[in-house]
């Protein structure tokens, strides 16, 4: 949205809301926002230069987005899938555990197993979505069956590559936009947890779950999960326990970027606080349960938070501080992304193109697959640069038409 539209976008808004008998804090309340902001959009006093938010305000308010901003440009996105989510979408879409309720028993490598769901998160990790689908559609199959002809260790064992697997693929699902997906994967991760009695997996899985919902903009669903499993962790955080520490941690951070998104500066910025003391008591980055949980993330996520309250500048001078080089290619290709969406609020379409293009070089099919990265560009071509060579041909690389 241009900022010479923004009194009319304004105006449109008000005249939806009064002719659905909406009050101002109601309809921020629709969209997770405060009824200040609501107020500043409607005064003309906030510009909307976010397609995705001018798109939830537009559901909110059940007119077309074309109807509140009829001056934007038309850009539209492919609504083809990446090809990893349609593999695991369909492998969790199987029956492979009546498949393996009814088939005869045959010898079964827990070893292997284990070693290839670890090989998932090395995947995951570093952002190769094509490898870890081809891997988990057939690795799913062979877990269903081997936690159903298995007993004692062996099957506890199953049971804890089972969660890490299906983790991951919620893991990399959530991160392709397919939020109903990775919900089926994080609940029979938790599933397979608790019956390897494992609750710090179990907790994994609150981690994960908390993830999934944002995805869905269930951030009251989010914030749930994540406190209630927080809360759950205490003991083991008090005996001193450093995976727990370091699970109680990750979890705050979805907490403060949860709250963020619902624009609660005051919540958001507390919940970084209590991740950065479980940081600075583990004192080094970690990667417990595949978080990747230590005072580096934290200040990732701090450069998060302050992008969704609209602080660009204050999430700039964050970035610069941080050193992802022990980090996997996956947080740091998401860190550029947050930077990259910075540019775009202070309206700097070339570092935008440039920060994306640096993510792309890590972490090519993160950077594609992202609803992010391709709202960022959607929305900068809106905004009236349509004319910057670079961002067109970024446009074309992530088949984005006009």
């Amino acid at each position: 949205m241009l900022p010479g539209d923004s009194k009319a976008l304004g105006r449109r808004v008000a005249f939806h809301r009064n002719k659905r008998g909406l009050s101002q804090k109601e309809l921020g309340a629709r969209i997770s926002r405060s009824e200040s902001w609501v107020s500043q959009v409607e005064r003309g006093a906030r510009t909307i230069d976010r397609m995705s938010v001018l798109e939830t305000l537009a559901d909110a308010l059940e007119v077309p987005v074309g109807e509140l901003a009829p001056e934007s440009n038309v850009v539209a996105a492919t609504t083809q899938r990446p090809r990893a989510a349609n593999t695991l979408s369909l492998a969790l879409s199987s029956s492979d555990a009546l498949r393996a309720v009814l088939s005869d028993s045959e010898p079964v490598d827990v070893d292997r197993l284990g070693d290839e769901a670890v090989k998932a998160w090395d995947f995951v990790h570093g952002a190769q979505y094509d490898d870890l689908g081809k891997l988990l559609d057939r690795l799913i199959p062979e877990l269903e069956y081997a936690a159903r002809k298995t007993t004692g260790v062996d099957k506890q064992r199953v049971c804890v590559a089972k969660a890490k697997a299906y983790h991951a693929a919620g893991g990399m699902l959530s991160k392709l936009n397919e939020p109903a997906a990775a919900w089926v994967a994080v609940d029979r991760a938790i599933s397979a947890a608790e019956e390897a009695d494992d609750p710090l997996l179990m907790a994994e899985g609150a981690f994960r779950l908390s993830i999934v919902f944002q995805g869905s903009r269930r951030f009251d669903l989010a914030i749930r999960t994540a406190e209630t499993a927080a809360e759950a962790l205490g003991r083991l955080v008090d005996v001193g326990e450093e995976e727990a520490v370091a699970l109680r941690g990750a979890l705050h951070l979805q907490l403060a970027v949860a709250s963020a998104k619902t624009n609660d500066g005051d919540t958001a910025y507390e919940y970084l606080r209590r991740a950065k003391e479980a940081a600075s008591q583990l004192g080094v980055d970690r990667n417990d349960y595949n978080t990747e949980f230590g005072p580096t993330n934290v200040l990732l996520h701090e450069v998060n938070v302050a992008v969704e309250l609209g602080d660009a500048g204050f999430a700039l001078r964050i970035a610069e501080k941080a050193d992802t080089r022990r980090l996997s290619p996956e947080r740091r290709c998401r860190l550029l992304i947050d930077v990259a969406r910075a540019h775009a609020q202070r309206r700097q379409p070339d570092a935008m193109v440039a920060t994306l293009r640096q993510a792309e070089a890590i972490a090519p099919e993160q950077v594609h697959g992202h609803q992010i990265v391709r709202e960022l560009v959607t929305d900068a071509l809106r905004a009236g640069h349509g004319d910057h060579a670079d961002l067109q041909r970024l446009a074309e690389d992530l088949n984005l038409t006009h």
